[in-house]
């Protein structure tokens, strides 16, 4: 972790909330590097569960709801958590949750536990009054329930399908981050998919194999998963069943996806207590009946740090980032020779380009080539282009490999295509 941290720092993957005035605790910002990571994480997700399939359209949604949502949902009720504190250094851990020493500075004497809010409230209006609190949302899927009708008879689908969003939610949580583990503020990624409450089952477990199908696109390495079932005790109040997918980090195994069995709670909750129609009319049988609802939850930033952890190689005298080249913040560099040979640099500047409209490209002179190689390696950079003088003669560059440091001469009009054949 310290590796990581420490990388994600010094190349701008993460960096430290509100740094300059001694920071927020568990609040991070995303650098140049990080936040291009973060979007082509979140940009794989919609092509492949959102845009490509038939089923499935998306909702961009308001933070800020209308309170009673979450007095409908059951949050406002069980938003309330025990919370103690350690006498030594004053950390502060939920009662559910308390380790045996404190993790902070190794006490074991721990105050009386304390009721906190999970949920941030705030207040709509100039003037704080009765009537005004509104909450940020501690989940996104709220949203796609209470629009389920307006999606309905706009995108006209039939059952089964999904309602996808990506978004901020925001929870009080008082416990050690581990880095961007557990923040303040996190980005989901997920979709509610409603169903007939027969095929449940079936449904449950094709989702869950999606899961593990895109993890393994992705080339995380199936002896670091694992699959946890949830207790019926544990469950949310919500769920008939539930499964994490867990990740094996350097501070234990811990849950990276989710999945549950949402049932039709939310929907029925929402009909009671708002009184709008949320039934679904086949058009084919003319049965009316609030579908069911199966929650792949896929948690965008927690994901983007165990890309980290699962990519991040030492080999030899070079540490290089393993990234699949659909997720490296840069899928190219280019380099001239030699930064003091105005033509070679003007012919490498014509080559970055041709190819930055056509992929996420960076531009290195600094130093020997060799260090260049390093630090693109770092980053994750999984091709870099080097023109020399022979380039001057031939129209070709030599094009070097991240992950084998093979080298191979490519002609100046093929490295679009060639580039674009690796990155499929």
């Amino acid at each position: 972790m310290e590796k990581i941290v420490s990388l994600c720092k010094r190349r701008g993957f993460v960096f430290q909330g509100s740094e300059i005035y001694g920071g927020l605790a568990n609040s991070w910002d995303y650098g140049p590097l990080g936040v291009e990571l973060k979007n082509n994480l979140r940009d794989w997700w919609w092509k492949r569960f959102v845009q490509s399939r038939s089923d499935m359209v998306g909702l961009d949604a308001a933070i800020l709801m209308n309170p009673k949502v979450w007095e409908a949902s059951g949050h406002l009720a069980s938003s309330h958590l025990p919370l103690v504190e350690c006498k030594k250094c004053h950390a502060r851990y939920r009662a559910d949750q308390l380790p045996e020493k404190c993790e902070t500075c190794k006490g074991t004497i721990f105050t009386e536990a304390k009721q906190f809010n999970l949920m941030f409230k705030t207040s709509v209006g100039t003037i704080e009054e009765k009537g005004s609190a509104v909450y940020l949302r501690p989940e996104i899927a709220q949203a796609m329930f209470v629009n389920f009708k307006n999606v309905l008879d706009t995108a006209r689908l039939r059952l089964p399908f999904g309602i996808a969003s990506i978004g901020k939610a925001f929870r009080n949580e008082i416990t050690p981050g581990n880095f961007i583990f557990r923040t303040l503020e996190f980005d989901l990624m997920e979709f509610e998919y409603f169903i007939r409450e027969n095929e449940w089952e079936k449904q449950f477990e094709y989702w869950l194999r999606e899961q593990q199908d895109w993890l393994s696109e992705m080339g995380f390495d199936k002896k670091h998963l694992k699959l946890r079932e949830h207790d019926p005790e544990e469950r949310a109040h919500y769920s008939k069943r539930t499964v994490d997918i867990e990740y094996q980090t350097p501070f234990g195994w811990k849950e990276m996806f989710g999945l549950a069995y949402r049932t039709d709670y939310d929907l029925k909750q929402h009909m009671t207590k708002s009184g709008a129609e949320l039934q679904y009319l086949d058009p084919e049988t003319g049965e009316k009946f609030v579908p069911h609802v199966i929650e792949p939850t896929f948690g965008l930033t927690r994901l983007l740090l165990m890309t980290l952890l699962e990519n991040y190689r030492e080999e030899n005298d070079r540490v290089y980032l393993k990234l699949h080249p659909k997720l490296a913040p840069y899928k190219v560099a280019v380099f001239p020779l030699l930064k003091n040979k105005p033509e070679l640099v003007v012919a490498a500047r014509k080559i970055y380009d041709d190819l930055r409209p056509q992929f996420t490209t960076a531009w290195d002179d600094r130093g020997n080539v060799g260090k260049r190689y390093y630090s693109q390696d770092e980053i994750g950079t999984p091709y870099c282009v080097t023109v020399d003088f022979d380039t001057l003669k031939d129209q070709a560059v030599t094009i070097r490999d991240r992950d084998t440091a093979k080298q191979e001469r490519v002609k100046i009009g093929e490295i679009v295509n060639y580039i674009s054949s690796k990155l499929k």
